[in-house]
């Protein structure tokens, strides 16, 4: 059971390294891990010889911010009547919007991480909305507002297709007006349940919502407002009054609960990137740099990510990894090159969605509640099975590509220059190895025994290791590094990020 009280009592002051607290291969892959998917080992390189977690921080937001949304496919505005007419069934286009995520999320950093964080915030699901055309539409909006203006990321989602499909806006007309949208507009999106809003004001906030159900006899295609479909009476909301409509109801909610819209919002923020366990001096100070940005989601970014309570020890390492975490981290980090991408973004597709994380399909609209809901006895299975599989793959496509990585992978920078490729110290080669891959080291020696003893194996003669015969040139080196990486996958840290 998780304590509700953060033992993490450090500021949003910038972290600045010392010497009693580096700047190091661990805080990196903290870094990496929690604001993109894993880093290469090339950009661990470079982020150590920058020496400056601020400045790398403002590169990594300034990219995501000036990355534009992904291309639109040719069936991305498609109606229904295309996708009938059409060479293949509609699954496959689905499959293909969520292949694409996969794609971004393996290539790219902030950007992916903030659509994958908004798409289990802004939730719909794939398999109600149905229309490829309306999921491409969703995650095109999901990238545009990533890290851009919360108050104007909930006005266009609002009327989007595929949120009014999906919360049944396109039923909401002056006649029957539908509640579902504005309770979840309150509830889930910004205000947080049973907080600063009453029936009565989701009963009014319906009737203000009406009118968006224009489809022109299209399925699948766009939906706009139909003054005739609109409830004209009058609204009280929030305790303001008067004939409110769409436009009305975002600025009421943005100018009368201002406060609990940011407090709510950057607590799911640092529960998602810091700890389950909040810290609401922290979440305090986080909406506060919210609402003086006038709700830009990039500034409370760069004060978190850049701060002393961020880099703290007790913020490394409490969060489990969802299985878009596991993956791609794993891929990234080990820098795997495989000519097959195709058919491995169709892999991590299926296995995500084996894991428990079907991309752009949550369970309902509350979406993925994560954290110890990953790692049940079943999922954790697959994901030591899973993890196996790709390394096996990559081991048996091009043992020879991989080998050299291998052989690479604890050299110079990545072991703060402690080891070279002539190295005869097995102990410190499977250690550097372990804390490469683990958020906080192995601290039990008992585990590292363990990782020692399966690096060893039996095919290297014991002395090789005392004599200086074994070096990281050695033949079998290769090997031996691939039964490591095996035996990491099943390791409870490994879990952990």
């Amino acid at each position: 059971m998780i304590n509700d009280i953060t033992c993490n009592l450090a500021s949003l002051d910038p972290y600045i390294p010392t010497a009693s607290n580096p700047w190091n291969v661990q805080k990196i892959h903290h870094l990496y891990r929690r604001i993109a998917f894993g880093a290469s080992k090339s950009e661990v390189t470079a982020a150590l010889s920058q020496n400056d977690p601020s400045a790398l921080v403002d590169q990594l937001i300034d990219d995501a911010i000036s990355l534009l949304p992904t291309t639109a496919p040719a069936w991305g505005y498609w109606v229904n009547e295309d996708f009938e007419n059409a060479p293949e069934k509609t699954g496959f286009y689905r499959k293909e919007g969520k292949k694409t995520m996969v794609r971004e999320i393996l290539q790219n950093k902030v950007r992916e991480r903030m659509t994958l964080f908004w798409s289990n915030h802004f939730v719909t699901e794939d398999d109600v909305i149905g229309s490829p055309a309306y999921q491409y539409q969703y995650y095109n909006l999901l990238q545009y507002h990533a890290v851009r203006n919360f108050r104007d990321f909930v006005y266009d989602i609002g009327i989007s297709a595929p949120m009014l499909v999906y919360l049944n806006g396109d039923e909401n007309t002056k006649g029957r007006p539908n509640e579902n949208y504005a309770r979840e507009l309150y509830e889930l999106f910004t205000l947080g349940v049973d907080n600063g809003y009453t029936e009565d004001d989701i009963i009014q906030t319906a009737k203000a919502l009406t009118g968006w159900v224009e489809k022109n006899d299209v399925g699948g295609g766009p939906i706009t407002f139909n003054a005739a479909k609109f409830s004209n009476d009058t609204k009280t909301i929030f305790g303001q009054t008067g004939n409110w409509g769409y436009d009305d109801v975002i600025t009421i909610l943005f100018t009368q609960r201002t406060e609990l819209i940011a407090k709510f919002i950057c607590g799911k923020l640092y529960r998602y990137f810091v700890s389950p366990t909040s810290s609401e001096v922290i979440v305090d100070a986080m909406a506060q740099t919210l609402i003086a940005s006038n709700f830009d989601i990039a500034p409370v970014l760069r004060e978190l990510f850049k701060s002393e309570h961020f880099f703290n020890e007790e913020a490394i390492g409490v969060i489990i990894k969802s299985p878009c975490d596991l993956h791609p981290s794993f891929y990234n980090e080990v820098s795997f090159t495989l000519t097959t991408q195709t058919d491995l973004e169709d892999y991590y597709v299926n296995t995500f969605k084996v894991l428990g994380q079907d991309v752009l399909n949550p369970y309902d609209v509350a979406g993925w509640q994560g954290d110890e809901d990953w790692i049940s006895p079943d999922l954790l299975i697959g994901r030591w099975e899973s993890i196996r599989y790709v390394s096996n793959r990559a081991w048996n496509h091009d043992q020879n590509q991989f080998s050299d990585f291998l052989i690479g992978l604890p050299i110079g920078a990545l072991a703060d220059g402690t080891l070279t490729a002539s190295t005869d110290d097995v102990e410190l080669v499977v250690r550097t190895i372990t804390n490469y891959f683990f958020s906080r080291g192995i601290t039990d020696p008992v585990i590292f025994i363990e990782a020692l003893g399966i690096f060893k194996g039996d095919s290297v003669p014991e002395n090789y290791y005392e004599d200086g015969t074994w070096t990281l040139s050695y033949p079998d080196v290769a090997n031996q590094f691939y039964t490591l990486l095996d035996y990491i996958s099943e390791i409870p840290e490994f879990q952990l990020k």
